[in-house]
């Protein structure tokens, strides 16, 4: 298989795994740092279980690259604890649909690290990307939850759009096990300071759900989405990613009781149709 036609496949499959993710917010009972922190205790754990069954090194080629690495895993601390708590402070479209704000700000912010212009399609397909967006979010004022959910949403945005291109450009010449290692090691350190949870007040349901959420619903995404960044730009990804606020939508739906208007479903048939547009493009070059 193609290297591209491989970018593809991982990144699909994460962004469906990721659109069940977005359902923890609600499921588990706790802070979005306190899920954060310990997701990511056990995201850390299993990578490096498999990387040490695969009897890989651990150690990085240079110490520019361990910054790097911790520069993206602050940037993912902060970007999965606003998400999270975007979803928690509003509801799951609302937290998702504010996050695929990305791509429209991926689109402006990787020509500046490649010397690139934006190309007039992707310009076009981030406009439609927001128009979805924008229709899908109810009318906005500061004094209430759904604002503060946008709010949270567009800055965890930002930290994802910032974090998948240093990625990209700067890190991708390591495995996407050897990546999210080190991110979820960083995130684990940058956030135990700060977690208000004693482990002796969360449930056995609840390690339960954590266990989950750290390894089938982070730690196999995430290496995904990070292989497929090897093989396709980050504004590539971020665009075909938009599918993720349909699968997070249904789900609420389906799991959450969640409500859906004719503007979630205008909005929604937008985004889809920007995400598959940028996807046909790609795939018309491999």
């Amino acid at each position: 298989m193609e290297k591209p036609q491989t970018g593809l496949l991982s990144l699909h499959s994460a962004i469906f795994i990721l659109g069940i993710t977005a359902l923890f917010s609600k499921f588990i009972a706790l802070s979005a740092l306190d899920i954060t922190l310990l997701r990511s205790f056990f995201s850390f754990l299993a990578i490096a279980l498999f990387i040490f069954y695969l009897k890989e090194p651990f150690i990085l080629n240079t110490k520019k690259d361990y910054l790097t690495a911790t520069i993206l895993g602050i940037l993912l601390a902060t970007h999965w604890v606003s998400f999270f708590h975007a979803m928690q402070v509003s509801s799951v479209a609302v937290g998702v649909i504010a996050l695929y704000t990305y791509p429209v700000i991926t689109v402006f912010l990787e020509p500046l690290f490649h010397g690139e212009r934006p190309h007039t399609k992707d310009i076009i397909s981030a406009i439609i990307v927001f128009i979805g967006i924008y229709l899908i979010v109810p009318s906005l004022s500061f004094n209430n939850l759904t604002t503060q959910g946008v709010v949270w949403g567009v800055l965890s945005a930002f930290l994802f759009s910032l974090r998948n291109i240093i990625h990209g450009r700067y890190f991708s010449h390591y495995t996407a096990r050897h990546a999210l290692f080190y991110q979820s090691l960083v995130v684990v350190l940058a956030l135990l300071p700060f977690a208000g949870t004693h482990l002796d007040q969360i449930t056995q349901w609840q390690w339960g759900q954590l266990l989950m959420l750290g390894i089938f619903f982070t730690a196999v995404p995430h290496t995904l989405f990070a292989h497929s960044l090897r093989h396709l730009k980050a504004k590539t990804a971020g665009l075909i990613a938009c599918l993720q606020v349909v699968y997070a939508t249904l789900f609420s739906i389906i799991l959450l009781d969640a409500s859906l208007n004719n503007s979630i479903i205008i909005g929604g048939i937008l985004v889809v149709s920007a995400a598959m547009y940028e996807s046909f493009t790609m795939s018309k070059k491999i």
